[in-house]
């Protein structure tokens, strides 16, 4: 067999193991070896097991995983999120749709921390759908507000999204942090006009809460100053060159630990429970990054990413037609996957045809979790959707996608201006300045 057919061989073998539920990274790692093996025979193949993942787990930006997972856990157990939505609602509660415009708010706030799209979902559901139930907002609104805002904890920075797409891609973490966040406030933006729409026209499903007065609200803002330091600190450090990404992350998890402290929240069996949980999702997300370097690698040997770039630019098609067909993939396998296996899974074959038809590296990430947002609230598979269906299984699952479908219609408008526009993505990472 030539190595392409190898190639195709090998990811028709991994996508039957996942099938059969092995652990994605073994999966990875048990593909590539045999796809190296079948190549280049077997002491290539060891040798090529032992000095990729070798070379790759040593690589400092990999601090990243750990550090940021410890921020968003130490946030979930800080009651940041608490303070956050409850100071947005001061200023939006009395508009139609208040509550589900600070959950917005609240959730693109603690996503700036915690950098997760469930993790965010989830503490904003026992944070906001009390308060949304009562003051009589349905369910489906409410539901499907928070499972869609929930997404923005992956485009707003710091994004474990990005942290996996800088490192299997080698574009630069810190200008893939900047890149994100024009675009998540844009899509935060949409969903408060679709959402204030959606109650003008229908108060029913979204009554407009009480006002309060001007020097409760200014009181109010101080609410926010704990995110707003963690934020600042991180990302501010970083587009201003005084932090690498690692020190920004560190940075990130003295300002929440001490913001912890400061709010008498953080306790030390919480503390001790947020260290066991960042060393095994680190471990999970570590063994996945490590494994899909190595199939990468075996997926560079077969040529395929070669053949398929060199096929695109003979047959001279559109570059946003090479665009559309990816996101299209991206968004299929966003319904049904995890993020980081998607990223994984398609970044090795997808990306070297994506720098062929000349897009920028940054505009493709922006788009590529867009995509797996988009996905994860889609009917009928949205994994997100799911699991906010296990936490309130009074409300059935159909309910809450059909709660999703107009923000699923305002993502899809957001993602048209963020294609067409790409100095959303790039306009502030060209502006940053270089670590020194």
């Amino acid at each position: 067999m030539s190595p392409v057919e190898i190639g195709f061989l090998m990811i028709a073998l991994f996508f039957i193991l996942i099938y059969l539920k092995m652990p994605i990274g073994v999966t990875m790692l048990v593909a590539g070896f045999l796809g190296f093996f079948l190549i280049r025979g077997l002491p290539a193949g060891l040798a090529s097991l032992g000095i990729i993942t070798w070379r790759q787990g040593l690589k400092e930006i990999l601090l990243l995983i750990p550090l940021f997972t410890l921020i968003g856990l130490l946030a979930a157990r800080g009651g940041i999120s608490k303070d956050a939505f409850s100071s947005i609602y001061k200023w939006v509660g009395h508009l139609p749709g208040g509550l589900a415009i600070a959950c917005t708010g609240a959730c693109a706030a603690f996503g700036a921390v915690s950098g997760n799209q469930l993790a965010t979902s989830l503490t904003m559901t026992s944070v906001a759908l009390p308060e949304m139930r009562k003051y009589h907002y349905s369910d489906e609104f409410s539901l499907g507000c928070i499972a869609a805002s929930g997404n923005l904890g992956i485009m707003i920075p710091p994004s474990g999204s990005f942290v996996l797409y800088g490192f299997l891609t080698e574009t630069s973490i810190g200008s893939l942090f900047i890149a994100g966040i024009l675009p998540g406030l844009l899509i935060m933006l949409m969903f408060w006009i679709q959402m204030y729409i959606q109650c003008r026209l229908n108060p029913r499903i979204g009554p407009a809460g009480p006002s309060v007065g001007w020097i409760e609200r200014l009181k109010s803002i101080k609410g926010l100053w704990a995110i707003a330091l963690v934020f600042f600190m991180v990302m501010g450090g970083i587009y201003a060159g005084v932090f690498t990404p690692n020190e920004g992350a560190a940075s990130g998890v003295f300002a929440v630990f001490l913001v912890g402290l400061v709010n008498k929240q953080l306790k030390w069996k919480l503390f001790i429970s947020a260290i066991r949980e960042t060393i095994m999702i680190s471990a999970m997300i570590m063994l996945i990054i490590i494994g899909a370097m190595y199939f990468g690698a075996f997926i560079a040997v077969s040529q395929i990413p070669f053949i398929l770039a060199d096929l695109v630019a003979t047959l001279s098609v559109n570059r946003y037609i090479v665009m559309g067909i990816i996101l299209f993939i991206y968004f299929i396998f966003g319904c049904v996957m995890d993020v980081y296996a998607i990223l994984v899974i398609t970044l090795p074959i997808l990306f070297p045809l994506v720098v062929a038809v000349g897009f920028d590296p940054l505009h493709f990430g922006v788009m590529c979790v867009l995509m797996i947002m988009l996905g994860g609230i889609t009917p009928p598979f949205g994994m997100q959707v799911f699991a906010l269906s296990g936490m309130y299984k009074d409300v059935p699952t159909f309910v809450i996608f059909r709660g999703c479908l107009p923000f699923v219609y305002t993502m899809i408008f957001s993602l048209f201006i963020i294609l067409f526009v790409p100095s959303i993505s790039t306009l502030l990472p060209n502006f940053m300045i270089p670590y020194r």
